[in-house]
């Protein structure tokens, strides 16, 4: 069976935050606001005002891309300004796509900044199978192993597939193999120095996956997402329905954005955790008052 916390375990004696942690996701949109300005700092202003969080889980973050529609779309390196900006936690970057174009290296991706120690890190190539006649792109999961109060965490944020709903299942079903193989690793016992490449995978605590989806909350895909596995690995479980039981799930897309999105606002993003988790999901909220990007951020609070 997958493993129960064990509060007395030396894990949980850590010197930071002992009792909570805050971790939010937000889809920046390359941190364009409503007004069509490119704007980091604002996007850093509004999240710290939402929450004075352990980690951040961002995701649409550009790198030498320009566009003339936009204000201050100037191509500038997003991974490392932000990494500049929040000097107080370790940055950890993917890239989904990275290419040269206009004789220049264009990347664009996912972060994940964390006050915890970052043990290891792994970048996932999602699913990307070709459909005639729709438009995508590569997509990505990033995944750090975070020595958090409640032991080893692994987190991950990831950016599904919009335009394809065929694409979208693929890309579920692969998060699925990921946190298969995550709890699979945690319970070998391979007995090699911790220096080596062959390094055994810790024992880790539980998994928190965030980020944006792009599926309903009726969605096959995310039926499909939190469906069981065997008894050795602990389902997901979506935070909003246990911290607000009984609450249809605040929207997290088109708030105030109705020109892009006429129908009104819907949920896009999420935060999932493996359900050993579960009892330790104390708050989930989503921020309702920013116009830094056609998302809101979404907060999960975890307390012993």
């Amino acid at each position: 069976m997958y493993r129960i916390f064990n509060p007395k375990s030396a894990l949980f004696r850590h010197p930071m935050t002992p009792d909570t942690l805050k971790l939010i996701t937000w889809n920046i949109r390359w941190g364009r606001g409503l007004d069509n300005i490119v704007d980091l700092d604002r996007v850093l202003t509004h999240v710290k005002q939402f929450s004075d969080f352990d980690i951040l889980c961002l995701q649409e973050i550009a790198s030498g891309y320009t566009d003339p529609e936009l204000k201050q779309a100037d191509g500038s390196n997003q991974f490392d300004l932000l990494a500049e900006k929040l000097p107080e936690y370790t940055p950890i970057s993917g890239h989904a796509v990275e290419q040269m174009a206009d004789g220049r290296w264009c990347r664009f991706g996912n972060m994940i900044f964390s006050r915890f120690p970052v043990l290891q890190v792994y970048r996932h190539r999602l699913p990307w199978p070709a459909e005639p006649d729709v438009k995508s792109m590569p997509r990505m999961a990033l995944e750090v192993l975070l020595d958090t109060p409640f032991g080893i965490l692994s987190t991950i944020t990831t950016h599904l597939e919009f335009y394809s709903a065929f694409q979208r299942m693929a890309q579920v079903d692969y998060l699925r193999e990921i946190h298969q193989e995550t709890w699979g690793h945690a319970g070998l016992k391979n007995k090699i120095h911790s220096a080596s490449p062959f390094s055994p995978y810790p024992e880790i605590a539980g998994t928190i996956l965030a980020g944006d989806f792009n599926f309903s909350e009726a969605a096959a895909e995310r039926i499909r997402l939190l469906s069981p596995f065997d008894a050795a690995v602990p389902a997901f479980t979506d935070t909003w329905d246990i911290a607000n039981p009984n609450t249809k799930h605040a929207p997290t897309m088109g708030v105030f954005d109705r020109k892009r999105w006429p129908d009104g606002p819907f949920v896009s993003d999420y935060i999932f955790v493996s359900e050993n988790l579960a009892g330790h999901v104390r708050k989930v909220s989503v921020e309702e008052k920013s116009l830094a990007s056609d998302h809101q951020a979404l907060l999960l609070e975890l307390a012993r």
